[in-house]
């Protein structure tokens, strides 16, 4: 069954308050800070379908509704159709001598997990070295105050960092759920987005990755990483990973 127009609005406003807030949303707050142009009973019946259509659960009888990993895709799919605006080189990731490669990569993975205030993992393939960086930011995250998703992310990132180490590991990587029209959309088609479990990687459910290969400086390459809770801020991580390629790319 398709999504309406309306449907679409409120599934992604939805969608928005629930990564700003990591709290389920109601047909309360959507009509109080958001103007569909219909009464509140039709916000209501609209929300009942998205949940009926598997885009929203809720997670009890008395709360209100927080995406699925359909409702995240749509509204992922939803970004990357749009006139994002790309073309900002991001100049301030690029202020270090790009000559040493080591010191280069450590120092542009540090300043992309402040950005994404997440985790941020890097794999310079010809060194063979790895860096991880926002292990604080990622930890501030409500999702882990639960232990269980505390283990499950280590017991994921764990997975990822043997697989990412592995020879050709990004070209074997799947197609992401709607497959080869993720490489016909504005953003470029090497920027990767895997949502729960779309990730081919254990204990994923509960996670999103968005990666990309990197071209750098002396032919160098590396494969960059953005790692966190399926509520993860994807308008600005997306932008965020296509800044860090362009900048670059125009060195």
């Amino acid at each position: 069954m398709s999504i309406t127009e309306r449907q679409s609005n409120i599934l992604n406003c939805l969608i928005e308050e629930y990564i700003e807030s990591a709290k389920p949303v109601s047909s309360q707050l959507l009509q109080d800070r958001h103007n569909f142009g219909i009464k509140p009973a039709s916000i209501r019946l609209e929300m009942q379908r998205l949940t009926d259509d598997g885009y929203i659960m809720q997670p009890h009888t008395s709360s209100g509704r927080v995406p699925t990993d359909k409702g995240y895709r749509f509204f992922v799919d939803e970004l990357l159709e749009d006139d994002f605006d790309y073309s900002d080189p991001r100049s301030w990731f690029i202020d270090e001598e790009t000559e040493d490669s080591i010191k280069f990569i450590q120092s542009v993975t540090k300043k992309l997990a402040q950005a994404a205030e997440t985790l941020v993992l890097t794999y310079l393939e010809k060194e063979k070295i790895l860096w991880k960086e926002g292990w604080e930011e990622v930890l501030r995250e409500p999702e882990f105050s639960e232990q269980d998703c505390t283990v499950n992310f280590a017991e994921f990132l764990e997975s990822f960092e043997e697989m990412v180490a592995e020879t050709s590991f990004f070209s074997r990587l799947p197609a992401p759920s709607r497959g080869s029209a993720i490489e016909d959309l504005k953003v470029n088609s090497e920027i990767k987005i895997f949502i729960g479990k779309e990730n081919p990687l254990k204990n994923a459910g509960e996670f999103s990755i968005i990666i990309s290969r990197c071209h750098l400086p002396g032919d160098d390459e590396s494969i960059v990483s953005i790692l966190g809770p399926k509520r993860m801020d994807y308008d600005k991580n997306i932008g965020l990973m296509s800044s860090l390629r362009n900048a670059l790319e125009n060195l």
